[in-house]
């Protein structure tokens, strides 16, 4: 079949879900080049990566279990443990690198600067080489977005009343916690990130206070010895009994969150992006953490709670979440305004048929496979064997995953793009294969 985009494909990053992309391209025989502003690949799993956009922290371990992780056809080492610390992910994506032995279409230390949309559904990259400071511009026939979404911080908006004059850093920049010996920390936020960061800060700390807008589900690492996410993968089992399996397990296994001091969430487990933590229930029922509720004012290193307490701080840590970013792009041209840029199967921009999307999704679970699954379908796409659904059949899906957003989730910018994993890739596999078909019926017409 004549592919719909003939020429070679610009694929912007080389972390997780970018070398995904390169594997399959590069096993479909699809041209393309791949561009990494760091000296290697990883991405956001390489703590002190040259790129400056990693957000790992020295004690930073999976919250996915192994077997969850892998790529489907490259297992991780089973002598590896079931929540790897980051230095073995990174190890294991050079692996993977170097096993299916694409390598040389990865350009590293360089800097995709700018991709205008030129005619014809093209685009032209404007690229810098960090060794040498020179420029380039190339033209490609289609560009593929990996750049992840975990490096540029987000802060509360509007930003809190007040001033505080002790040390400020946004979770994104926290590096361990050896600077905050005898100080008192606060962390302000309740995902995965705020709970690892208070639990490390609070075996070296004078004090450490985590407050949060709202309360969340924690849920521990293992349940009855397994890892919690091998339970309830089954794609055939509807989302309504999840839930009341999930409210059951949570009731047994974890009890009333009041015990440990924290706020009742207003939303069922399976209606936020989960936070996993295995240590932060001892570090609370041992007074080590001091639960509070929402900022409510600074001044000077005095910070007042929306409950009227008062507590004075050191150091102030935002665990607040990312914004998605695109700096390459001309934010007339594409932006994600409140991480909000709708995308059929979170991979296809309705009006720009040659721009495509890797990795850009927030999983109850790891991206890496779910990456794989949507190159594997570009693949076929850009060879046209995999054809789009009709315009109005696209709008009409678009919006009715909105509402179903809408409907589950409570409004945050952490939910706009939120997909559950076994759901998805079931539902991608399925797509991928009427796609198929309706490429194959518009070949005979």
């Amino acid at each position: 079949m004549t592919p719909p985009f003939p020429g070679k494909v610009c694929i912007i990053g080389a972390g997780s879900s970018g070398i995904a992309t390169c594997k399959i391209f590069a096993a479909a025989g699809i041209p393309f080049d791949c561009f990494e502003r760091s000296d290697r690949v990883g991405g956001n799993w390489v703590f002190g990566n040259k790129s400056g956009l990693s957000s790992a922290y020295r004690s930073l371990h999976i919250n996915t279990s192994r077997d969850r992780m892998a790529y489907s056809d490259f297992p991780m080492p089973r002598d590896y443990p079931d929540f790897p610390h980051h230095t073995l992910i990174a190890r294991y994506f050079e692996q993977y690198v170097d096993h299916f032995g694409f390598r040389a279409h990865i350009t590293f230390s360089t800097s995709v600067e700018r991709v205008e949309p030129l005619p014809q559904h093209r685009f032209a990259v404007e690229l810098r080489s960090l060794l040498t400071d020179t420029c380039a511009r190339r033209e490609y026939a289609a560009v593929v977005v990996a750049n992840g979404h975990h490096s540029f911080p987000r802060f509360p908006e509007p930003p809190f009343p007040g001033t505080f004059s002790g040390q400020v850093l946004h979770s994104h920049d926290f590096v361990d916690s050896q600077p905050f010996v005898g100080k008192r920390v606060l962390v302000l936020g309740m995902g995965n990130s705020a709970m690892d960061i208070a639990v490390e800060c609070s075996h070296v700390a004078e004090r450490v206070f985590l407050a949060a807008r709202r309360g969340a589900h924690i849920v521990p690492k293992y349940l009855f010895g397994r890892p919690i996410d091998t339970y309830l993968t089954s794609p055939h089992w509807p989302m309504w009994l999840k839930a009341k399996l999930g409210v059951l397990i949570y009731r047994l296994y974890i009890g009333d969150l009041r015990r440990y001091g924290l706020p009742i969430p207003t939303h069922p487990p399976l209606a936020a992006h989960p936070t996993i933590s295995s240590d932060i229930f001892m570090r609370l029922g041992s007074g080590d953490i001091t639960p509070l509720p929402n900022i409510r004012s600074f001044a000077g290193q005095t910070v007042t709670f929306v409950d009227g307490s008062q507590h004075d701080v050191d150091v102030l840590i935002y665990c607040t979440g990312y914004q998605v970013r695109f700096p390459f792009f001309d934010p007339g041209f594409l932006a994600a305004p409140d991480n909000d840029l709708p995308l059929y199967y979170r991979v296809f921009h309705p009006d720009l048929p040659s721009l495509l999307f890797v990795g850009l999704l927030q999983p109850l679970g790891a991206v890496m496979p779910l990456a794989e699954a949507q190159s594997l379908l570009l693949a076929d796409y850009l060879r046209g064997a995999y054809a789009l659904p009709p315009r109005a059949q696209l709008d009409a899906a678009l919006h009715q995953t909105q509402a179903a957003l809408s409907h589950r989730y409570y409004a945050s910018p952490r939910h706009t793009m939120q997909v559950d994993f076994d759901q998805y890739l079931y539902a991608l596999r399925k797509e991928h294969q009427r796609g198929k078909q309706r490429a194959r019926r518009a070949a005979y017409q």
